[in-house]
């Protein structure tokens, strides 16, 4: 009796030994939930490169920025009661027709299906706006359409960094320009509440701030200025122009 049992925990040890050692074999062998392989599923190829879920992602925010977007301007323009505030919604009815016009010939080409209303909760911004009058309107336009591309200037941010289409890839960087335009265009407004952006952005994030620690009152050295060692002559410009303006030399999309 001492013997079988003796052999039945030699047999129980090795199958949890084997069990052990298939285990860790088995669950990385069937990582599908892995980073890599949900690019990979979720990308299809196209002649300017790889079209992944986020690029395609892309496309249907900058279409629903567009259709919500173009009317708050436009009602901006039309009952503003400040030329700050008209002249931002100028800005938007501009901008966002301008990228609408790209987004669509882009979708085109990549045969994306692209929708044609805004969401539930764009609707109900462009409703809040249209109840509001006087200075509790400005404020709600300035807020909301500050709010809205504060979003979708990081999403553009993280395509433009990581997408493999070179369609995407300037879309992108078309977005990048004419969202940074209205952000300026509604910060020049006075109106923008940073105190509520600030505290909405840290109750959402996940790490601890980083960074120099606070100051302490005593002046601190004077750091040395960067730049180029010896006579080196440039031709660039520090940036493609002042704040505010739309750069209309882009090239025009390809329908």
């Amino acid at each position: 009796m001492r013997r079988v049992n003796g052999t039945a925990l030699i047999i129980a040890a090795l199958v949890a030994t084997l069990g052990a050692i298939a285990f860790p074999v088995w669950s990385y062998a069937d990582r599908s939930s892995t980073g890599p392989a949900n690019l990979a599923a979720g990308s299809v190829a196209t002649r300017w490169g790889p079209l992944s879920a986020a690029d395609r992602d892309l496309l249907v925010k900058v279409r629903l920025a567009g259709l919500w977007e173009i009317p708050a301007g436009q009602q901006a323009v039309e009952r503003a009661p400040t030329e700050a505030v008209k002249e931002a919604g100028d800005h938007l009815i501009v901008g966002h027709t301008d990228l609408d016009k790209r987004t669509r010939a882009v979708a085109a080409q990549l045969g994306v299906e692209l929708p044609n209303q805004p969401t539930d909760q764009q609707q109900g911004w462009l409703d809040e706006l249209s109840a509001a009058s006087g200075e509790t309107y400005q404020r709600k336009f300035a807020n909301l359409l500050r709010a809205s591309h504060g979003k979708v200037f990081g999403v553009i941010a993280q395509v433009r960094d990581s997408t493999r289409n070179s369609l995407i890839r300037q879309l992108a960087t078309d977005s990048n320009q004419t969202v940074l335009d209205h952000i300026t265009m509604l910060e020049a407004t006075g109106l923008v509440d940073f105190d509520g952006i600030a505290n909405g952005a840290a109750s959402t994030a996940t790490a601890s701030p980083t960074g120099p620690p606070p100051p302490s009152g005593a002046t601190p050295p004077e750091p040395a200025p960067a730049g180029p060692k010896g006579d080196v002559s440039t031709t660039s410009r520090p940036s493609p122009g002042p704040p505010g303006e739309i750069n209309t030399g882009r090239p025009e999309p390809q329908m």
